[in-house]
């Protein structure tokens, strides 16, 4: 009779016994498993690697599975301070959702946050302009969170997660990424430590160590420009639920709102522009910034004529016109010592995964930040590895099985290079004054903002 049920039902059976199976098997092996031996390492302890191993480890389809993440630095004490910090992310309701999902958004929320409501883009040398969001929505385009807030907020939240463990001070000398015949990776420490795997998720950044082991393609080239960050002082209290960015000749520069009080800025420049920037006393920083959000430019009258009159055919059309629109406020002081500068460079690894061996965030892509998307295509990743990692559990498959990683790397490339052509391009279209390609961007946005499918298609990209 057995046999029979498993003749003739086994579409169901089957995969009930192989998950069984593979579920006593892994019970009786857990008890006895060799304590430098993991099912899964994570290596970079920074908010994507953290929030990948919270992740995973929350994710009931790997409850059998040990999880150890290795984090170069020290274990650091963090408490809110009282300033807020210069650098901050934009997290699209893709990764609140993930963060909710983990419990990390609870202490964030417990904390300090933005909402953004609206978010405000033009074209300095023509006026074009885009909106995103409306103030009266209940919907919140994005959120506006510290670094070191969120790492903190999902250091929090690990340490309820029983099966992961972190160890901190771990410099890693060497990966030995399984050959043919093998189905452990090996990982030595630079105190000598040694500790195996099934499988390997590098989140180790930028410059990724474990990317280098792969020896995979990386296609990458540096803007030649510096993000300038500082948190300003509005001359004003106000209404802070807007985002303004306004592309200059030489790059975007952007205030995301903090309080009623303080924006961040975010000012994409010329590497002689940052550095004298970072040097020219307060109240003259404070007027450059303001003059970079207020600077009338000189604008070419075919440019002009052909806006206006595009604009006069999109209102006879009923469509929206970019010709009512807020404007940003004015600065009138930073917080002392807010002012840093960062490189910014563009970065992608043909291949996400290997035998025994993934990707994520930073280690596998790199985007210029005019769009806000590059950490949040990292948290992309996470969520479309856990659901990817628990399929292969649950149908009875190991961690490393090629098939399942392969999933993860064609989903998130389908997703990810898009973006990242979208934001190169625009980068390249706004790094110019040359007449045809401002008439050309100009009549885009004003299309794009008038056509209210290509926006919603546009937000629904940023926000997965």
């Amino acid at each position: 009779m057995f046999l029979l049920i498993v003749r003739n039902k086994s579409s169901i059976v089957k995969p009930l016994l192989r998950r069984t199976l593979t579920n006593f098997v892994e019970r009786g092996l857990s008890s006895n498993r060799n304590e430098n031996h993991y099912d899964i390492i994570i290596t970079g302890g920074g908010m994507i690697g953290t929030t990948l191993a919270c992740t995973l480890g929350k994710n009931a389809k790997l409850a059998n599975k040990h999880i150890l993440l290795l984090e170069a630095g020290k274990q650091k004490v963090w408490s809110l301070p009282e300033k807020y910090s210069n650098r901050v992310v934009s997290i699209n309701p893709g990764t609140y959702k993930l963060l909710n999902y983990i419990g990390a958004w609870k202490h964030i929320e417990a904390s300090r946050y933005a909402a953004v409501k609206r978010l405000q883009v033009w074209d300095a040398v023509s006026d074009a302009s885009i909106t995103f969001g409306e103030e009266e929505n209940t919907d919140n385009v994005s959120y506006i969170v510290e670094n070191d807030l969120l790492i903190a907020a999902v250091n929090e939240e690990v340490k309820t997660v029983d099966k992961v463990k972190i160890q901190y001070n771990a410099r890693v000398k060497d990966y030995h990424l399984p050959e043919y015949h093998e189905n452990v990776t090996q990982i030595t420490l630079d105190n000598g430590d040694t500790y195996t795997c099934e499988l390997l998720l590098g989140c180790d950044g930028v410059n990724s160590e474990v990317r280098k082991a792969m020896k995979v393609n990386y296609l990458n080239w540096n803007y030649h420009q510096l993000g300038v960050v500082a948190t300003l002082k509005l001359s004003e209290s106000i209404k802070n639920i807007i985002a303004w960015q306004r592309f200059l000749p030489t790059g975007p520069i952007a205030f995301l709102p903090l309080t009623d009080n303080l924006s961040s800025l975010v000012w994409s420049t010329t590497p002689e522009n940052a550095k004298e920037l970072l040097k020219i006393p307060e109240d003259q920083f404070v007027d450059a910034v303001n003059s970079a959000m207020w600077k009338n430019y000189e604008k070419s009258n075919i440019i002009d004529q052909a806006t206006r009159t595009f604009d006069s055919v999109l209102r006879l059309m009923n469509c929206p016109s970019d010709t009512v629109r807020q404007f940003p406020p004015k600065i009138a002081g930073i917080e002392e010592g807010s002012r840093a500068a960062f490189p910014l460079g563009f970065g992608h690894s043909l291949n996400y995964i290997g035998k025994g061996v993934a990707l994520v965030g930073d280690a596998a892509h790199r985007i210029h930040p005019l769009a806000g998307q590059g950490v949040n295509l990292g948290f992309g990743d996470i969520t479309c590895l856990n659901e990817v990692l628990g399929n292969a559990v649950y149908s009875g498959s190991r961690l490393n099985n090629l098939s399942y990683l392969k999933e993860y790397e064609t989903e998130r490339q389908r997703h990810n290079i898009p973006t990242m052509l979208a934001v190169e391009g625009l980068h390249r279209l706004y790094n110019s004054d040359f007449t045809p390609l401002v008439l050309l961007r100009s009549l885009g946005l004003q299309a794009t903002h008038a056509l209210s499918p290509v926006k919603r298609a546009i937000i629904n990209q940023a926000s997965t």
